[in-house]
């Protein structure tokens, strides 16, 4: 079981900063996944960015690319989601989520295996 909790989100001007947290605990391993994902109303759940637990091999969505950037914390066994540059169409649910299985990886909601609750970002223009 992994638990996961997110926390960061609110309303920010189209061109500010956001900082989404994502609390990881229970058993997940280095080689294991952390993405972020994020669904818009009346959208599909869409890949955001992605890390290996250990804090390696970080992977950006390119829609994202060149604003947003995953991160861990080590001290803080914590994997961060840095929105720069928001813009209005980054509104939406964000969610954490872990994929602990093996096999082949597909940057997608359906490879993982454990969902945060969701944090919103509302970005206005």
């Amino acid at each position: 079981q992994v638990q996961l909790v997110e926390s960061g989100g609110g309303l920010v001007q189209a061109g500010g900063s956001l900082r989404l947290s994502c609390a990881a605990s229970g058993r997940i391993f280095s080689g294991n996944y952390i993405g972020w994902f994020r669904q818009a109303p009346g959208k599909e759940r869409e890949f955001v960015a992605d890390i290996r637990w250990s804090g390696a091999r970080p992977s950006h969505a390119d829609s994202v690319k060149g604003r947003f950037a995953i991160y861990k914390d080590i001290a803080e066994n914590t994997v961060h989601l840095q929105m720069d540059s928001l813009k209005p169409e980054d509104t939406a649910d964000y969610y954490c989520a872990a994929r602990v299985r093996v096999g082949d990886y597909i940057a997608s909601a359906g490879a993982y295996d454990y969902w945060g609750q969701g944090t919103q970002v509302t970005v206005s223009s």
